[in-house]
Parts: structure tokens; sequence; C-alpha cells
């Protein structure tokens, strides 16, 4: 199986490291081992390195939870104007994030200064890259494009647990762990042996080592709370324990999966001030 087994299959444990924040509805605009045999059943139960609770991306935004349904804060300059082809300087940050659509950009919280975009190949390709925007205050700055996995079977609007695809939405990112110890995140760190695991990927591939480091996206779960939580507001039959984390070089079962350089350099990145949010999905879903 793979590495984007949901959450490890195993009790709520208490967050060791920073304090943990309270349990607060999701702010994301859809809504938002053990051993080889433990692991098996962990891979199994945890349906995408988590699989989600809500909605997908495309439903409507305000269907659950704390929706922040803010209209773009900018438009997208007039095509012709002078300065480049976009109508600005060159030097001068995008007024909108490159690659998302109208539909989508509606769904970004307005509070949030931080975006990480993963943007599949295609809708059914397992391959994508991830980029972390930063709101410079008149635009967006993009920081280097990561090469990215996702799941097996690509992307959906309505993910359901065991269905191989990643959610495509925008989703909070509150909550960090792994099996490593904090690297120096400013986000709430659950370091725990919880997320050790092991077997093997669709691909052969070994899965030691890919919950070394992880950022939970918040599909189907309780932000303020380990990503080891099981609680599925939207039930388990929605999946749950989707997670960003570290690449074992194969599809995932519903994850975003980076090399672990990546993940330690986002983990250092993200800013819980700034209000973090994952924008994911393929390319045409985004353009939307």
């Amino acid at each position: 199986m793979a590495s984007s087994t949901d959450c490890p299959d195993r009790a709520p444990r208490a967050a060791s490291g920073a304090a943990r924040r309270p349990s607060a509805g999701p702010v994301r605009l859809r809504t938002g081992v053990w051993l080889q045999a433990v692991a098996l059943v962990v891979l199994a139960a945890l349906t995408g390195c988590g699989a989600g609770s809500g909605t997908g991306a495309r439903d409507d935004p305000a269907a659950t939870g704390t929706t922040a349904r803010e209209h773009p804060s900018a438009t997208a300059p007039v095509p012709g104007a002078a300065g480049t082809a976009q109508g600005r300087p060159a030097t001068e940050a995008p007024a909108v994030i490159p690659g998302l659509g109208p539909r989508t950009r509606a769904w970004i919280p307005g509070d949030a200064r931080q975006v990480v975009v993963v943007t599949g190949r295609d809708r059914n390709a397992n391959h994508s890259q991830a980029v972390l925007h930063r709101h410079t205050g008149t635009g967006w700055e993009a920081g280097p494009a990561w090469p990215a996995r996702n799941a097996l079977r690509g992307w959906t609007d309505d993910h359901w647990a065991g269905d191989l695809r990643s959610p495509i939405g925008v989703y909070s990112l509150t909550d960090a762990g792994g099996l490593l110890p904090d690297p120096g995140t400013r986000l709430p760190y659950d370091r725990s042996d919880g997320f050790a695991v092991s077997g093997t990927g669709f691909e052969g591939e070994p899965l030691e080592g890919s919950f070394d480091y992880v950022v939970a996206i918040d599909y189907n779960r309780e932000p303020g709370t380990s990503p080891l939580d099981l609680t599925r507001p939207l039930g388990a039959d929605r999946g749950g324990g989707i997670w960003l984390h570290v690449d074992h070089d194969g599809p995932t079962q519903g994850c975003v999966s980076l090399k672990k350089q990546h993940m330690r350099d986002l983990l250092l990145a993200l800013d819980p001030a700034l209000h973090p949010v994952v924008v994911m999905g393929d390319a045409a879903s985004l353009r939307e």
C-alpha cells in the first residue's frame, strides 16, 4: 500500500511539545505503527495519508464548518496594459496566484497570507508540483517549485475512504507532527512513535520514514489536534488522515508527499499567524 495511509489507526495520544490549540471547525473553504503487521492495518484504515472530512472542493464552500468564502482580494490585471504582458512591472508580485481561477480563489480565506498550491498534472495523474506563496501586502510572492506525489488514481472533488484519490479543495493547515523531533516549526507539533510506519507502497517502495515529518490537511478532521487524532466530523466513510508528508518515491493513498528536505523547509516556513492553507487539485480544476 502507499504511504498515504491515513493517519495511523491508533487511539489519539496527547501531543508532546508545543501546546495544542483548542479544537475548532475547519477553516477550509469546502468545509476542511507500529511494526509491519500493524502497519498493514494502519495503511488500510487510513485511506489516504488520512482520508478526509468534508465534501469535495467543488461542493458549496459553505456546506460545513466555518468556511471563509472570501472573494479574491484583487482582480487579475487587465491584459495589454502598460508594463509586462500581465500589465504590471516585472518586479511586482502578482495580485492573484497564477493558475487559480475565480472559483478556486473565492475559496481561499480572506485572512490567508500563506498558500501552498499543489497542482496535479491531470485528473488521473499521481505526479504534481507544490509551491508556497506568501502575500507581501501588495501581491503574492512564489517560493520554489517542489516535485510532489498525490494519490494513486489522481484527484476527486467527491472524496470517499478507499477511493485512492486526493481531495480537491482549499483546506487550512493548523497542526504538524512526526516521528522525528520538531525541527523548529511554529505550528503545534506532536512528536510521537505513532508516526512509525513500515511495509511497502504501490510500487514496492519502502514506506519507512514517510511520516518523519507531517502537516495535517484539515479535511474531515478536527483542527487543533494531533495529526494522529481519529476524529472524522463527516464520518469515517468520507476518509481522513490526509497529510502532507515525506515522499517515499511512489503514489499515496490520498495524501500529498514532498521530499524530506522540502517537508522540513515547509515546516519551518509555515506560520499560524499567517493563516496558511493548502489549495490542491489537478491543474484544470484549479483553473476554474
